[in-house]
């Protein structure tokens, strides 16, 4: 029988440094696009996906990003004593958009710690992790093209990208074969190294936010050592794993934002406002009195 994929793990725990010092009292999670928090875009995505199940993995002083999706009565009310209904429905929406729990990582550790510390919720099934400063425009979403790929293989799936030879030292790197007979866009790996120099990477396949995994990462991950920097790096336990399992790779159909730095963050807050009916019109007309085309 076929498993399926229904929970989403969304590491949170990160100090968001990059951001200071709008970091210093809001999560990095909560930074809008346009109106939304990053980390709303992921989950819808998932919600789009199929997925009914997110678990977040946060740290202290992020609470806020569990009460994002709870249920605000009071400002319901008010919304709706005001005769504001499309903004009430909106609210609602969030709320109701999928079942959100969550788990502290007490330290940062790194990303593969982060995702042993949702083990208890995960249990034994497949589940995928989502990194929500990577944020997709997609059609299919990306974890659904992900899902159609791992429902064909029934093994791991991770999101990947081409990026310049400058880049790559900046990403785990995949070296890896065709593997048509699954579908357009994916390859069968044959190995992973985290951050290469630039002259030993053996391709420019860089791993982006998206992985669609199974609980037996969870032991490789436990025997996985610290880096020197004293974190476990997911990379290094899907690289153990890979020894025991076919691992495919999926170059994801769709335009991918980098929100995780100031420049990716300003252009992907562009680009979603000008996709925005409501608000483009009037942000087109205003980078062009800076001098900017709409092509932009």
């Amino acid at each position: 029988m076929s498993a399926l994929i229904r929970k989403a793990v969304f590491p949170a725990a990160g100090l968001g440094t990059r951001f200071l010092p709008a970091t210093k009292s809001q999560p990095k999670e909560m930074l809008t696009l346009v109106d939304k928090p990053i980390i709303q875009y992921g989950v819808e995505e998932a919600v789009a996906s199929g997925l009914t199940d997110v678990i977040i993995v946060t740290s202290r002083g992020k609470s806020v990003i569990e009460d994002h999706f709870d249920i605000s009565a009071d400002l319901e009310a008010h919304l709706a004593a005001k005769g504001k209904h499309a903004l009430l429905e909106e609210v609602k929406k969030v709320s109701s958009l999928i079942t959100v729990s969550s788990v502290r990582q007490g330290e940062p550790l790194g990303l593969g710690h982060a995702v042993l510390m949702a083990r208890g919720l995960v249990g034994d099934e497949p589940f995928a992790v989502v990194l929500g400063d990577d944020i997709f425009d997609a059609k299919p979403p990306a974890l659904k093209q992900m899902v159609d790929v791992f429902e064909k293989v029934q093994s791991p799936v991770i999101a990947v990208e081409r990026v310049p030879q400058n880049d790559v030292s900046s990403y785990g790197i995949l070296a890896v074969e065709p593997a048509p007979e699954v579908g357009p866009g994916v390859h069968r790996i044959l190995d992973m190294v985290e951050k290469p120099p630039r002259d030993q990477a053996p391709s420019n396949l860089a791993i982006i936010g998206r992985y669609l995994l199974t609980p037996d990462i969870f032991p490789a991950l436990e025997a996985t050592k610290s880096d020197k920097s004293g974190e476990i790096q997911l990379t290094n336990g899907m690289k153990r794993l890979l020894q025991d399992r076919p691992f495919y790779a999926l170059e994801v159909d769709g335009v991918r934002h980098d929100a995780g730095n100031k420049v990716g963050f300003l252009k992907a807050t562009a680009y979603f406002a000008l996709k925005r009916p409501d608000v483009s019109e009037a942000f087109t007309e205003y980078l062009k009195s800076l001098g900017f085309s709409r092509s932009l």
